[in-house]
């Protein structure tokens, strides 16, 4: 531990940053017209997530599942169930969250796959 500090304090090697620097990360929101629990996600989550940690590491986008794929991104699979959450790095899904159980649910299931996939400690 003790030359890991003073590695760190050297400069000879850098911290982990929260996001990776040369990862563009983003989380698109598919949503569409009705859908109850993409309207409870807007009511409890939308107005803070630009706010958290998370929200910067990958600030959100939202689609509708009616339209067309928007060109910049490719997924892994078939969209069917609303909302999802993709995390998309460099236009490819990584990671999905399907459907919104409530706030914790979600706040620990996109902490996770942030965590797996963008190298995000949950700091700012």
């Amino acid at each position: 531990m003790r030359r890991l500090v003073l590695a760190l304090s050297l400069g000879l090697i850098a911290p982990l940053p929260a996001v990776a620097s040369d990862i563009a990360a983003q989380l698109v929101m598919v949503e569409e017209d009705g859908c109850v629990w993409c309207e409870l996600w807007d009511e409890e989550i939308m107005d803070i997530y630009p706010k958290t940690a998370e929200g910067r590491a990958a600030p959100l986008r939202k689609i509708n599942i009616q339209d067309p794929l928007p060109a910049d991104l490719t997924i892994k699979a078939p969209l069917i169930y609303t909302p999802t959450f993709l995390l998309v790095v460099d236009g490819q899904e990584v990671a999905r969250l399907e459907g919104y159980a409530g706030e914790d649910f979600f706040w620990g299931m996109l902490g996770r796959i942030l965590r797996e996939n963008i190298h995000f400690t949950g700091e700012s």
